[in-house]
């Protein structure tokens, strides 16, 4: 423990591994553009500069604090300072704000009218770019880039991917792929987290609500909209509602007064998944071949084992997802001619990822040659549109969603979180329904925020050796320990993104440790009070097997490969 004296006031700190934690700590806001607490510090911006009380100034983001130092925050010589940084970056920066994806989120937008730049007096010399538009999931804008290196650290340190790196040095500085290859061209698995840590409008999402909205004013189109379990928790904080509340209600109700025919919850297909991939595994553990068995709900981890690690492709589940699993259900349900009525049927799903567009477009997404899932809108897109529409989200009563694949158990609603398909699957495989049994399920040691997690049940009488890892760095740790036989599992569940769905690429950006232990138990709320918590238990779910499905599950419900 120490004490530094922060412009006049004495403030205590303890293990905070820089000064401008204990700044922040301190109740002061100081402006930041590269620093973030999930990733290494860089030190690149400089707006965090501090003075202490010799004159000396320096980044506070990478100053140790140390017992006795004196800082000051906002004296006249840091202001200057930090308006010329944001003036200089504006002037090698595209300014076409108003038309921008990011306007009204951009972090060097709000900064510039922060610090009252109303002006800038130098010219931009920096040769214009192309844009690099060949990801289905993300857009790369290199006239926006303020080289915070923020993306670079996230693909590098949270994935262990590395697409992204800085080439070329002073002014003729640019982040880019490797040899300058478009994104089509590396190993990037569209999962959004350079879109997340992006505070201009540098890499954004890949749009389609043009063409949703295209889809909803056709008369000829029934637009059937599926709900991903995390969007539930994300999409009210747009719109003022406390953080972490289940706003499912209410998106429902505005998606029926846009123009949506029906709105379903994920969490149904979420439950087939369960009782697919449950029985999948009992026959690997049966035959002891292809194990561990790899999960295969997020589509960005599905790319991971594909492109890095090729020789364990066999040893993922050959479910599909549960936006696959339901597009091909409702695709299925509606080519009966007397429920079509004529019309041609549009699947719209409404996720947390941005990777659920490419997996949108994968050759096993198709049934009989058709795309399953027609168009993939994330929550930052569906907070646009609910913005563009102009209906006030915060004062709509709640909503049910339609039937006949109204609702799913609480298993299929915490999907949405790191852990919560194996913590499924074990309620599936549990033979009690008891709150006994399922707290005792809760705290076997699946829920958490670690980014790696390894426990052991039991499953009549045999040892299941689990192991549920987040964020694509800590699963190259696992697979690296694997491949070496060093750790030997039954089952691994893989998030590409750090504590699951909840932080995903889609999701609205600037979500701090508050946001993010919100989320989690918004969704672990919304299971204790769900009437059915086991997938098994699902009334929906076992109607379906006894009559659409009946004879087409492998068909609708699996991949034949990768």
């Amino acid at each position: 423990m120490g004490y530094m004296t922060i412009d006049g006031r004495k403030v205590e700190f303890t293990d905070e591994r820089n000064v401008l934690s204990v700044i922040r700590k301190a109740g002061i806001n100081l402006p930041t553009l590269c620093y973030h607490s999930e990733l290494s510090t860089f030190g690149a911006c400089r707006l965090c500069t501090v003075e202490d009380d010799r004159g000396r100034t320096f980044a506070s983001c990478s100053e140790v604090p140390r017992d006795g130092m004196v800082i000051y925050t906002n004296t006249g010589k840091l202001k200057k300072y930090r308006k010329l940084i944001v003036e200089l970056l504006l002037a090698a920066h595209c300014r076409d704000c108003t038309t921008c994806v990011k306007s009204g989120e951009c972090v060097l937008q709000d900064l510039a009218h922060r610090l009252n730049v109303t002006d800038v007096r130098f010219r931009n010399t920096r040769e214009e770019r192309p844009l690099d538009t060949t990801s289905p999931a993300l857009v790369r804008d290199p006239n926006k880039c303020i080289l915070c290196g923020n993306c670079v650290r996230a693909c590098s340190e949270l994935q262990g991917l590395g697409v992204l790196g800085f080439a070329h040095r002073g002014t003729d500085a640019m982040v880019m792929p490797a040899f300058d290859k478009t994104l089509d061209h590396t190993e990037c698995v569209s999962c959004g987290q350079c879109r997340v840590f992006c505070p201009t409008g540098a890499i954004s999402i890949r749009t389609h609500m043009d063409e949703v909205w295209d889809a909803i004013n056709d008369p000829n189109v029934r637009v059937v909209a599926q709900i991903a379990p995390a969007v539930r928790v994300a999409i009210g904080d747009a719109f003022g509602l406390d953080k972490g509340k289940n706003a499912m209600g209410k998106l429902v109700a505005v998606m029926h007064r846009m123009g949506f025919d029906e709105v379903y919850d994920t969490t149904y297909s979420a439950d087939l998944t369960i009782m697919e991939e449950s029985k999948e595994f009992l026959e690997r553990v049966s035959s002891g071949e292809n194990l561990p068995l790899l999960t295969s709900c997020c589509p960005a981890w599905v790319k991971f084992i594909c492109d890095q690690y090729p020789e364990y492709k066999n040893n993922l589940s050959t479910c599909r997802s549960p936006q696959g699993m339901f597009s091909a259900v409702i695709k299925e349900y509606y080519r009966d001619e007397e429920k079509s009525r004529g019309k041609k049927t549009v699947v719209v799903s409404v996720m947390p990822c941005t990777a659920k567009k490419m997996e949108a477009l994968r050759p096993n997404s198709r049934t009989n040659g058709e795309q399953d899932t027609d168009l993939v809108l994330t929550t930052t897109e569906m907070i646009r549109m609910i913005r563009n529409s102009g209906i006030e989200f915060q004062t709509l009563e709640n909503e049910a969603c339609d039937m006949p694949f109204g609702f799913g158990s609480g298993g299929g609603v915490i999907f949405g979180v790191t852990g919560g398909v194996t913590e499924a699957m074990l309620r599936r495989l549990a033979d009690d329904h008891d709150k006994a049994t399922l707290d005792s399920l809760a705290d076997c040691g699946v829920r958490g925020e670690d980014g790696i997690k390894e426990f052991t049940i039991s499953y009549k009488g045999t040892p299941i050796n689990v192991c549920v890892a987040s964020g694509l760095a800590n699963a190259r740790t696992v697979m690296e320990r694997v491949k070496s036989g060093e750790a030997s599992y039954h089952i691994i569940e893989v998030m590409a993104c750090r504590r699951g769905c909840i932080m995903g690429g889609g999701q609205p950006p600037r979500a701090g440790a508050r946001t993010r232990s919100a989320r989690a138990a918004g969704l672990y709320r919304a299971d204790t009070v769900t009437s059915i918590r086991k997938s098994d238990e699902n009334p929906l779910v076992q109607s379906l097997y006894q009559g659409l499905l009946k004879g087409k599950e492998h068909e609708l419900l699996h991949v034949d490969g990768y």
